[in-house]
């Protein structure tokens, strides 16, 4: 999942070069050094996953049926969910299970004769971070449990919209987001990624709705209300995923298309037009793609995050789509989570790097293939300088890849420059050491030893050395390699990579604050998405209004549909007093909920009284429109500055 980024700062790290490459004559910034500190190396043991009440040692869910009900005027799914369970422990007999503001009418389960009859449960209070424990009695042991079930219309995993937050403002629109913890609290199940499960749903609904889940959707399926789908691989509980509203259906290839607002579906298919060359990629790397299609939904400008790598049905924001494919490697990462994540998947949210640092190496590889070293130098360039602007004193203990137990207070807050950018960094370095096609060939061997299971970090490192560093002696010690797994910070010895463009970008901007005079349009009208970001990330922090007039005037940052350089552009004009940048501004955080484009505007308005204002009016307005998971992101940022916290 490409999660919420904070801004990147001026000041860029290099990373690791994936082969031998041209420099350029571009600066170079030494990384966060680790800081020494003595880690025990665990053992490759199961892990408690301490953000469940699951007891998957106990008994596990094989197989789930959904038989749900959408209703759009009440804000809810109801239905119910049935498990096939396999006993463990020959002396348990309860189920326990993970809910979120979940109403449970009834439990039953399946007798040896076929027949339903009612089992007891219990629905303890609420903890404010895993929701209420759900324990059910089953003293005969059963193979087939059913639980009925209604959610609630706040519900932190579904965003219901109201048609006028669409974009064809005709039909309401909802859409689930299970990622870490949330699938609770609109199924009630093992939530944990140490249970994995196949299912089939049947989903109802109002008839001019199309209904989608990350399963085996059918692109000629036919709007009438009525919809089944069938997962046949395991997957974990945060797979589980669900859309419902007006969406339509355009191929890219035999296996791959774009579901769509019938407004956005040309677009949408015209800059994911390279979807079966990711594909191919990325086989010929890593081996099959194993999950038969390969569909990307895009969601209305309220999902709260980039993408979300949903089994055969990527979930995408809309504001990857700018007209000059700059920004597709969004849906590089989400495939690529088809190897690592979906395929070999992280034990507990302190693992998670494995699905996230692993899969932005895999995305970065997909885009060197197809889109040349330059692009995918910049991009890794562009991610270490968001490293080392996140990385601080204050949160060393989640600068490990592996962290410690205890240290992760909520699944959604892991450091995104630990988890994706020093998980990749770590996997460069070791392509590096021991060179690509033995680091592809050991990737390829992990993705076919683990497929369809859950790991910890512990196992990886204990698969590394056996079939990484102790085949290929002498070129990575156990030491190095477990700097990087336990020790907060990015080794001393971590590789860079250089670009040559942002060495040209980096000299019309000096030339610019040196002389005022603006880069010419010979130059700037080749540039794209990453050297803007590059120019307007080496500004000095501040402007004066007439600075920014002339940059916009030149330039039309005000108002621009890319959300990349609107969520820079705007901060900048916030901390230089540019009020006329002040409508746009607020038409922008009213229209995107995405966290990563419009966070870096909050919390730069907050910083004065006027802009705590201001943003307090916007959020009023904007509210409706955004996820649970923004509003909550928006509303911790809003109350920290009025404590005078900022």
């Amino acid at each position: 999942m490409r999660q919420t980024l904070l801004m990147l700062s001026a000041v860029v790290v290099l990373a690791v070069t994936a082969c031998t490459r041209p420099a350029a004559p571009v600066e170079t910034v030494a990384p966060p050094a680790a800081t020494p500190e003595a880690a025990p190396v665990p053992s490759a043991a199961a892990a408690h996953d301490e953000y469940s009440y699951a007891e998957p040692d106990k008994v596990r869910t094989t197989d789930l049926t959904l038989d749900l009900a959408v209703d759009f005027d009440a804000r809810t799914i109801s239905g119910t969910a049935t498990y096939a369970l396999e006993w463990l422990d020959a002396d348990a007999t309860q189920l326990v299970l993970d809910t979120r503001a979940l109403t449970i009418d009834k439990v039953e389960g399946a007798g040896k004769d076929g027949q339903w009859a009612p089992l007891q449960f219990a629905l303890a209070e609420a903890d404010p971070l895993l929701g209420s424990k759900l324990t059910i009695q089953a003293p005969e042991r059963n193979t087939t449990v059913r639980v009925a079930y209604s959610t609630s219309p706040a519900a932190s995993g579904l965003q219901w919209l109201e048609p006028s937050m669409t974009q064809g403002k005709q039909q309401p629109f909802m859409f689930s987001q299970s990622q870490q913890i949330h699938a609770r609290s609109w199924v009630p199940l093992q939530d944990t990624t140490q249970v994995r499960f196949t299912y089939s749903a049947h989903v109802t609904a109002p008839k001019d709705a199309m209904v989608l889940m990350s399963a085996d959707n059918d692109p000629k399926a036919v709007r009438d209300g009525d919809y089944s789908f069938t997962m046949p691989q395991k997957i974990p509980s945060y797979l589980l995923a669900i859309a419902a509203g007006d969406l339509v259906f355009k191929p890219i290839s035999e296996r791959s298309g774009v579901w769509a607002e019938p407004a956005m579906v040309d677009e949408a298919q015209a800059e994911f037009e390279d979807t079966e060359k990711m594909i191919q990629t990325a086989e010929s790397l890593y081996g099959p793609y194993r999950w038969g299609r390969y569909d990307i939904l895009v969601l209305p400008p309220s999902f709260p995050y980039g993408g979300m790598e949903n089994p055969r049905l990527t979930f995408a924001t809309p504001t990857v789509i700018v007209g000059d494919k700059s920004l597709v490697s969004l849906v590089a990462h989400e495939l690529a989570h088809s190897w690592s994540g979906n395929l070999v998947t992280f034990a507990t949210s302190r693992d998670a790097w494995l699905n996230e640092g692993i899969t932005s190496y895999v995305e970065n590889r997909i885009v060197e293939a197809l889109y040349g070293s330059e692009r995918a130098n910049m991009e890794s360039v562009i991610a270490r300088g968001e490293l080392r602007d996140e990385f601080t004193d204050d949160n060393k203990p989640l600068q490990r890849l592996s962290i410690k137990p205890g240290d992760l207070d909520d699944p959604d807050n892991n450091l995104t420059g630990t988890v994706y950018t020093k998980g990749a960094w770590f996997m460069q370095f070791l392509e590096q050491r021991f060179g690509r096609d033995t680091f592809d060939a050991f990737l390829r061997g992990y993705f076919d030893h683990f497929a369809f299971q859950s790991i910890t970090t512990a196992q990886f490192r204990d698969y590394a050395l056996a079939n990484l560093l102790q085949k290929q002696p002498g070129k990575v010690s156990e030491a190095e390699f477990d700097e990087w797994l336990y020790e907060p910070g990015i080794p001393a010895n971590a590789p860079q990579v250089r670009s040559q463009r942002f060495a040209v970008v980096d000299a019309a901007r000096i030339a610019w604050t040196g002389t005022g005079k603006l880069p010419p349009p010979a130059l700037t009208s080749a540039w794209g998405t990453q050297e803007w970001t590059r120019f307007l990330e080496g500004l000095p922090e501040t402007l004066s209004v007439a600075q920014m007039t002339a940059l916009d005037a030149a330039y039309h940052f005000t108002g621009t549909p890319n959300g990349e350089l609107a969520q820079r552009w705007y901060p900048l004009a916030v901390r230089s007093g540019y009020h006329a940048a002040d409508d746009a501004m607020a038409a922008f955080l009213q229209r995107v909920g995405r966290r990563k484009l419009i966070m870096p505007t909050y919390q730069a308005l907050v910083k004065t009284p006027e802009g705590l204002q201001f943003a307090k009016d916007v959020f009023a307005k904007a509210r409706p429109g955004y996820h649970p998971i923004t509003t909550g992101s928006v509303e911790a940022t809003l109350a920290k500055a009025q404590a005078g916290g900022q």
